[in-house]
């Protein structure tokens, strides 16, 4: 299987890993067929995504997909992160294995499930259209 220099550079040095005890929003994900695990944990501050950490328990794919969705929600509006597409992460890491790609998938969920968390601790509306549960993604191999 081959992974570009970006997934293999996220994977050996990933950005943002950790925890943020005190969390304005928290999203966990996973499947455990496959056994990945995410949890991303988001600091909003004036509608801004200030901070974010995540633990992911999963395949080198797995935690470049987390590393590279953090990376690209740090510093943006909390909307910005809803936007967040698998398709873009999958094309910021200069693309995964198709057997991979449900590890992307479980990244924007993983964003998704922590803005989520941030609206319903801070009884903000939002459109329950925006996270209605789509499948759990399959893996192989």
């Amino acid at each position: 299987m081959l992974y570009s220099e970006k997934v293999m550079d996220h994977f050996r040095n990933p950005r943002n890993v950790g925890k943020i005890e005190d969390a304005d929003g928290v999203g966990e994900v996973g499947n455990a067929k496959c056994g990945d695990i995410m949890k991303i944990y988001i600091k909003v501050e004036d509608g801004i995504i200030s901070d974010v950490k995540f633990n992911t328990f999963g395949c080198g794919s797995a935690i470049a997909s987390s590393s590279m969705a953090t990376e690209m929600i740090k510093g943006k509006p909390i909307e910005d992160a809803l936007a967040l597409s698998n398709k873009a992460v999958v094309e910021a890491l200069d693309g995964l294995p198709p057997v991979k790609l449900h590890c992307s998938v479980l990244a924007e969920e993983a964003v998704r499930a922590a803005v989520k968390d941030y609206y319903d601790r801070n009884g903000i509306e939002y459109d329950k259209e925006l996270f209605k549960e789509g499948e759990t993604p399959h893996c192989e191999g």
